[in-house]
């Protein structure tokens, strides 16, 4: 079973978050939600969500894929906290997939994982994708890193991952049984 973990930070954005845990773990892949700040973390409009561990716990596990919830300031909090940087380069470097939405592809940036690839993000944010090939795609797969535009591309998002990680005919029927376009 793939294996996934989430970092949250304080301000993410709950729909992105949240849709992508839901559909996820839909697909049988086994999510972990990992805290910033401790275990309780508050999203960019007022819903708090109990993640499962602490990002120091998280480091210590191997994972398939370290996807970045967006929302502001979750965001530049992912962005500027070196252990995210971490757990991306620990994903990364054995060979596993690494993902963001909506503003947080400047995490991805920032370490490094977005260097004369495809990616797209929240309008406005691609200044800050250093050197990304940006494109305006509702969501953007290069390669082992995948990224999104925002709130209203999550469920593309989420199902673009499962398709990668669990196989086309996985997010076909999730497709069917949510009725997603």
């Amino acid at each position: 079973m793939k294996r996934i973990c989430i970092p949250l930070a304080e301000g993410f954005e709950e729909i992105e978050a949240v849709t992508l845990i839901d559909v996820l773990r839909r697909a049988g892949l086994a999510v972990t939600t990992c805290g910033l700040s401790g275990l309780q973390v508050k999203g960019s409009h007022g819903i708090t969500v109990a993640a499962d561990t602490t990002i120091d716990a998280a480091l210590a596990g191997a994972w398939d894929m370290v996807i970045l919830p967006g929302g502001m300031p979750g965001s530049t909090t992912l962005r500027d906290d070196a252990r995210v940087g971490k757990l991306l380069e620990k994903a990364a470097g054995a060979g596993g997939y690494v993902g963001a939405i909506c503003a947080a592809p400047i995490a991805l940036a920032r370490f490094g994982h977005l260097e004369g690839r495809q990616a797209t993000s929240y309008p406005g944010f691609a200044p800050e994708l250093g050197g990304a090939d940006y494109r305006e795609d509702r969501v953007v797969c290069d390669g082992r890193v995948m990224t999104s535009r925002g709130p209203g591309t999550a469920m593309e998002f989420a199902l673009a991952i499962v398709e990668r990680l669990a196989g086309p005919a996985k997010a076909r029927e999730l497709k069917a049984q949510m009725l997603a376009p």
